[in-house]
């Protein structure tokens, strides 16, 4: 990581387990202004990443590394004897995604700390560690009803995210705010693809084109030959179609595994078109129940061993 005249602002994400909520939030807000935050996540009591958190992840095209051999390299500046210790354990690397406790932060002075449960809120009331403390409820996934709850939850902190950018890392030294062009720049802003909202809505009309962005949206990537199975259709020019309309309007993006060619929601779609598509499936379960139960009774479905690739 390259030095910088100016300090990146650290920031410890804290719920009970830290193995959803927490590792989200981490991963969206490195990924949102890594060239701004230092971004570590942690747990009252943590209980290991559940495996629904990373299927979340890399269903949206958000990086996620196991590896916890990096050491934080972090430009120290004024404030080197209170975060001496992010330097000296190797294990507490930013660029790392493992579940931690709060015990390994111990002493260490973040200049935001967030809760994103009541319980973390209640354990860590006034984190002695913490510069400014902000406190988020976020309902645990893993009790929530529904279709998708960690694909909903990943929605929710993307926006409960860009709303704490907007208001904090907007401010520039002088106590000013910087325009909007100026802090997409510094935070690094990746743009979404432009597609005009008639093009999106037409892809929807038609009921396989429509159930296989909900299938896709669910499942994270399926083949042809799944959707066919899924969708009880027996022809697959007529899928294959459907899904090459979706695919030039860049709505999916497709990816080649042996002899199979596995297809995706597009991961630099709007915000907005892929809370319609979630939300279209989060609230029409039944539209595409039978479809998951043929798909479930499919034989010999395709490896998709390299799923991340």
């Amino acid at each position: 990581m390259s030095h910088s005249n100016k300090r990146k602002k650290t920031v410890l994400f804290l719920c009970t387990g830290n193995s959803a909520r927490s590792q989200m939030a981490e991963v969206l807000l490195r990924q949102k202004a890594g060239s701004q935050f230092e971004v570590f996540s942690a747990g009252t009591d943590p209980e290991g990443i559940d495996s629904r958190t990373l299927i979340a992840l890399e269903q949206f095209g958000l990086p996620v590394s196991s590896a916890l051999d990096k050491a934080l390299d972090i430009d120290l500046n004024s404030d080197s004897n209170s975060n001496s210790n992010l330097n000296s354990n190797s294990n507490l690397s930013s660029e790392s995604l493992a579940s931690k406790s709060i015990t390994e932060f111990s002493g260490i002075i973040f200049d935001y700390v967030i809760t994103l449960c009541d319980n973390a809120s209640l354990e860590c009331r006034d984190y002695s560690g913490a510069k400014k403390q902000l406190a988020w409820d976020f309902p645990d996934p893993k009790t929530m009803k529904g279709l998708n709850p960690f694909s909903a939850t990943l929605d929710a902190l993307d926006k409960r995210l860009s709303m704490f950018l907007c208001i904090e890392a907007s401010q520039n030294e002088s106590g000013g705010f910087l325009s909007k062009p100026q802090l997409d720049a510094s935070l690094d802003v990746k743009k979404s693809i432009e597609i005009e909202p008639s093009t999106f809505y037409k892809c929807l009309t038609d009921d396989i084109r429509l159930k296989a962005l909900m299938l896709t949206n669910y499942h994270g990537e399926l083949c042809v030959c799944e959707l066919m199975q899924a969708l009880d259709e027996e022809s697959q020019p007529k899928v294959s179609r459907n899904l090459a309309v979706l695919k030039k309007a860049q709505i999916i993006t497709d990816r080649k595994h042996g002899q199979w060619v596995f297809y995706r929601l597009n991961s630099a779609l709007p915000l907005w078109m892929k809370d319609v598509i979630s939300q279209t499936t989060e609230n029409n379960v039944a539209l595409i129940e039978k479809d998951n139960e043929r798909l479930s009774n499919m034989r010999n479905r395709p490896d998709r061993s390299s799923f991340c690739n």
